[in-house]
């Protein structure tokens, strides 16, 4: 964590974002951002864009088709070692 920046609230409740967040969080003028309360904290955060949205589903769906590939290989695996299940008795 990068040390912390004091800044001066102005009498409207305006701060100024440090230029190396704004940068570092490809914030400009004009864009917006979420304030919110957490616990004792208040938090600013860049919201999430469609395309970063959209993003985060792709890799979700790349990732779920490859634990099913992975799933759908072990259980060919095994069946080949140890044979169909066996019937149940009750």
């Amino acid at each position: 964590m990068v040390d912390a920046e004091k800044r001066k609230v102005g009498d409207r409740g305006q701060i100024t974002l440090p230029k190396r967040l704004r940068d570092a969080f490809d914030i400009h003028g004009g864009d917006e951002v979420t304030v919110r309360e957490d616990g004792d904290k208040i938090v600013i955060e860049k919201p999430t864009s469609r395309e970063e949205f959209a993003e985060g589903y792709r890799r979700r769906a790349d990732r779920h088709r490859e634990l099913a590939d992975e799933t759908a290989t072990l259980s060919r695996e095994a069946n080949d070692l140890l044979g169909d299940a066996p019937e149940w008795e009750e």
